[in-house]
């Protein structure tokens, strides 16, 4: 779709949404109709690429990850009509990831079409809400993922039975729709149902404007690629050059194994890119609370974006103490953050300045976009992680959604962005100028090449099959 007939299509929805009172407005996202299409299979495969070869992903904690994905298909008895999701690790225990998503098939199979894309909440909710699965979370682990990676599936379904990347499918819909994808169980202390409405009610003023916006500028990226802790010092500068030369505004650091060196590498890279270049660092999980607030003391000269990830992403008190002892250095973490309860504890102990979402680590996009709207409601940014498999084409879409239908803001912010493994993917993500340009073909952004699912495949695949250059580039 061009610019011009997106924005028209967006008007014509909302200006007609508009004209309802909100009880009169139906949540299901599409009219019954599709028959007796039926959900027929989820074909799942454990996808690993070796990139630990090269030291691509490499930091503190994780020091040689293979970039990894247990993709999901969700088949229909129509051809064509299908829809890709996937849970996101890094090499060992894809194969438990897989057989998670493989547990939820009972859920799925023979269902009605309508009975997915037609109510969305639903789904998830009945998902989430398996009594004998939930004892392994409740709502968090490889079981809370596998259930995010079946509904970002049919998020990517509906999508593309829409005719509409999901961002705008997204966008389109009513406050009421959006808000009957949402479960408020464990939020109404922070968020109710009909705050968010009128959060959204508020929102949707200017959606027009904003998409035109979007599409004219696309929205802010920032870039890890310098910083992976195993570069040496050469290939970190070359790459921090090149992503401003690129266009990128703020490149991360990847800090955490040693003070002395993470002091010399933040103070080179800020000689490399200069004074106006942002520079962050994550130390994913690295420090205990007292370490942090010493370790960042030491970086305070760098003058820090922000500090991602200083200790372990479960102590909220943690991250509130290291805030209020590092007040010069903005605190943030959410990337392995279980669900958007703990979200909502960050947001009200003040505990963080800004927060990473991930597309693929809560329960899908029913949960990510309850966090958008405690964020808004808080008023806490959103710098959305990326890298990894898949992870940069999922999460434009959600930010771009809570640009046009949520917040109205994306010039304080950025998503992060990785440039590995984008050809794998039939509608891999496009950078211009620092930003990412929306995703104009349907769907999640989700489907990979059925070459890199065979090419890929662990452990019989042929990348797994080739022999292996121990040595490390550089």
């Amino acid at each position: 779709m061009d610019s011009a007939d997106s924005v028209s299509m967006f008007a014509h929805t909302s200006a007609t949404n508009m004209r309802h009172d909100r009880r009169d407005v139906a949540p299901l996202l599409f009219e019954k109709g599709h028959g007796m299409t039926k959900i027929t299979a989820l074909e799942t495969y454990d996808v690993r690429f070796p990139t630990s070869r090269e030291l691509d992903g490499s930091d503190a904690m994780n020091p040689d990850p293979d970039y990894s994905a247990a993709y999901v298909v969700m088949r229909t008895d129509q051809p064509g009509m299908d829809g890709y999701g996937f849970a996101f690790t890094i090499g060992r225990g894809n194969d438990v990831q897989k057989v998670a998503i493989d547990a939820l098939a009972h859920h799925v199979l023979g269902l009605d079409l309508d009975e997915v894309i037609g109510d969305l909440g639903g789904f998830a909710k009945r998902l989430v809400g398996d009594s004998q699965l939930r004892w392994l979370g409740p709502e968090k682990g490889v079981m809370h993922m596998a259930i995010g990676a079946v509904i970002n599936a049919a998020w990517d379904l509906a999508a593309r039975m829409a005719g509409k990347p999901l961002w705008c499918f997204i966008a389109d819909m009513t406050p009421e729709q959006l808000v009957a994808t949402i479960d408020f169980r464990y939020l109404t202390d922070a968020l109710t149902p009909d705050e968010a409405l009128t959060m959204l009610y508020a929102a949707a003023t200017n959606k027009a404007q904003r998409i035109a916006q979007l599409l004219a500028e696309g929205y802010p990226a920032y870039t890890t690629s310098p910083g992976w802790l195993g570069y040496a010092d050469e290939k970190m500068q070359r790459l921090a050059r090149e992503a401003v030369a690129a266009g990128f505004r703020t490149i991360k650091l990847k800090v955490g194994m040693n003070v002395e060196d993470d002091v010399r590498r933040c103070r080179l890279a800020r000689e490399t890119v200069g004074p106006d270049i942002g520079i962050a660092v994550d130390a994913n999980q690295r420090w205990d609370v007292r370490d942090a607030i010493a370790w960042l003391q030491r970086l305070s000269d760098v003058r820090i974006a922000w500090a991602e990830e200083p200790t372990s992403p479960d102590d909220i008190l943690g991250h509130a103490a290291i805030r209020r002892a590092v007040a010069s250095v903005p605190i943030s973490t959410g990337e392995h953050t279980h669900n958007r309860v703990m979200f909502k504890q960050l947001f009200q102990a003040g505990a963080v300045d800004l927060v990473q979402i991930d597309a693929a680590r809560v329960g899908g996009v029913n949960e990510n976009l309850a966090i958008l709207l405690l964020a808004a409601k808080f008023g806490v940014r959103v710098f959305p992680h990326a890298g990894g498999v898949g992870l940069c084409e999922l999460v434009q879409h959600l930010a771009m959604a809570d640009f046009v239908a949520i917040s109205g803001k994306k010039d304080d912010r950025a998503i992060e962005f990785v440039d590995h493994l984008h050809e794998h993917f039939v509608d891999p993500v496009v950078i211009r100028l620092g930003c990412y340009i929306a995703p104009e073909s349907p769907g999640f952004s989700a489907k990979m090449h059925a070459s890199a699912l065979t090419h890929y495949r662990y452990p019989d695949g042929l990348a797994w099959r080739e022999p292996v250059d121990v040595s490390r580039a550089q």
